[in-house]
């Protein structure tokens, strides 16, 4: 693992205006991720958790203070950069797993390596990934043809196909039993060991916590420890 921080955040805020009231998700937070960590944020609904994920992923911007990821100031990039970086430096997974129903499993991966500009197969370890995720035997079936665990494990396929600096992973077993659960956390460290995949995963549970490195707890848009 490297010492430098691959994410870094200094006295990070967010506020909302809804209606004539100023709601602030986050209050001055600080973090660091060095690359190669594989890092939990917990915290009850209304912390601040996803409110954080959304700013590091360039999906939203920060009301104050500064958000810096793989070298890059989100806060003095314009729209078109962060879309870049969505493209070639930040991975998603979701708890609801987000592939599109009318195609294949292997086509939703194809999305990804096209937006980014790569060929479908380049020799970039692109099958090594998916047989690590135990999904290159299902890419021709449709979404609809798979388990919720096999959904998932895709949906991961397509966050990493591309090799992101980080993986953001906002409660990834959330839709999951307890089984497929512990089959996406594994495969998840395992990312993480094997291939030096930095991943920053949001989520409620502590038992899913307890697969990473170490835990940061948000409580009212804070982190308290």
């Amino acid at each position: 693992m490297s010492d430098a921080p691959l994410v870094r955040t200094a006295d990070l805020g967010k506020v909302y205006h809804v209606g004539d009231v100023d709601v602030a998700a986050l209050r001055g937070v600080d973090l660091q991720v060095a690359a190669g960590e594989f890092v939990a944020v917990v915290g009850p609904s209304g912390s601040g958790k996803s409110t954080l994920f959304h700013i590091l992923g360039g999906l939203t911007s920060a009301t104050s203070g500064q958000a810096v990821v793989a070298g890059h100031d989100l806060a003095r990039m314009k729209e078109a950069e962060r879309t870049l970086l969505r493209k070639t430096t930040v991975g998603f997974v979701f708890q609801r797993y987000n592939l599109l129903p009318t195609l294949t499993a292997g086509d939703n991966i194809a999305i990804a390596r096209h937006i980014a500009g790569k060929a479908r197969a380049a020799d970039d370890g692109y099958r090594d990934v998916l047989e690590m995720l135990g999904v290159a035997h299902r890419l021709h079936h449709k979404p609809r043809a798979l388990s919720g665990g096999e959904q998932q494990r895709i949906a991961i396929a397509r966050a990493i196909v591309n090799h992101p600096a980080l993986l953001l992973a906002d409660e990834p077993t959330g839709n999951l039993d307890s089984e497929n659960s512990t089959v996406v956390l594994n495969l998840m460290r395992d990312l993480n060991r094997r291939l030096g995949q930095t991943i920053l995963m949001i989520t409620h549970n502590p038992e899913a916590a307890a697969w990473a490195h170490r835990t940061i707890r948000m409580r009212d848009g804070r982190i308290v420890d």
